[in-house]
């Protein structure tokens, strides 16, 4: 029968979600009906255990200088370790090298940081976990580091962004591999959404540090969450706390990391997808309800910040049954 060769690049500090997301997935998909099954391989340097940054050793299958290809998917996990691991010539040399013996590759977190030492995602777009992302463009600067979504695709190369992100991208896989019908079966079995969009946000407003301890920002973040279908524009909000547009403006980049009008775009947008997932109210009501004045409004906003509609988000990212 034929198989397809997974591989799971792991290293000393490597994090044990990053490859069970994997390797759980792939394992519930063999037996929830894959064509063709997966055969996965835990490699790791000189194949010897590695102790996991949570404490637990994991032995590896194969050891990583001595795999051969052809590979289907070569995945590099991450972890706390991906400085050594990056570091480590021999392992970036065995990377690369497997690389151009495989159809696919990804990373997943920290893991690109490995990736981009072997000079595989020179001139490519990439994610890795938010908190990691500055400092792996500050290392690569061939890289194009995205910090926002979920997982990009680039070509035949894919990078994921912290943890289980890996659960995303890996249910991306198994529906280009076996169909959408696989993938949906396996999430179910999983309990988990059936796939969020890759380019959803890492960060949003409701997993995001609260807004920092400046009593005007504060008071304009709180606003702005509790008045999403008033008049938010930067105008209103200066008046609203008693400054001048250009000392708005300042105090929004200095604090939040963006203006007045793309923050109030972020929050309404987030809302929005916030409603969809946990209500049933119909889209043109969730519109209004978070400043969006019409269903087309939102529709296009949807297009432009999860490349999908509301619809479409509201039946991919709602909890299966």
């Amino acid at each position: 029968m034929k198989e397809r060769v997974v591989v799971t690049v792991a290293y000393d500090h490597a994090e044990l979600l990053d490859i069970a997301c994997v390797t759980t997935t792939l394992g519930m998909a063999n037996q929830l009906g894959a064509r063709i099954p997966y055969r996965q391989l835990i490699a790791t340097p000189a194949g010897r255990p590695i102790e996991l940054h949570s404490g637990l050793a994991l032995t590896g299958q194969q050891p990583l200088e001595r795999l051969v290809g052809p590979v289907h998917t070569l995945i590099v996990s991450g972890g706390l370790g991906h400085e050594r691991a990056a570091a480590d010539t021999r392992l970036v040399g065995h990377v690369r090298r497997l690389a151009k013996l495989s159809k696919r590759v990804a990373s997943v977190c920290t893991g690109a940081h490995v990736l981009a030492a072997a000079g595989l995602l020179d001139g490519r777009r990439a994610t890795t976990h938010w908190g990691f992302a500055a400092q792996l463009a500050a290392r690569f600067p061939k890289v194009t580091v995205d910090p926002d979504p979920i997982y990009i695709r680039d070509g035949d190369m894919c990078t994921a962004a912290g943890v289980t992100s890996a659960l995303d991208l890996t249910l991306a896989f198994i529906e280009e591999d076996h169909g959408s019908d696989v993938a949906r079966t396996v999430s179910r079995h999983l309990v988990t959404y059936l796939q969020r969009p890759g380019n959803q946000a890492q960060m949003s407003i409701f997993t995001a540090a609260p807004p920092p301890g400046h009593d005007v920002v504060r008071r304009l973040a709180d606003h702005v969450a509790s008045s999403l279908d008033g008049d938010l524009s930067s105008a209103t909000l200066a008046a609203y706390a008693g400054v001048s547009e250009r000392h708005l403006a300042r105090l929004f980049v200095e604090h939040l990391g963006q203006t007045p009008g793309r923050y109030v775009r972020q929050v309404r947008i987030e809302a929005a997808a916030n409603l969809l997932t946990s209500t049933k109210l119909p889209v043109a009501a969730v519109a209004r309800r978070c400043g969006f004045g019409s269903a087309e409004t939102l529709r296009l906003a949807f297009a432009q910040r999860y490349g999908t509609t509301p619809a479409a988000f509201r039946a991919t990212q709602t909890t299966t049954g």
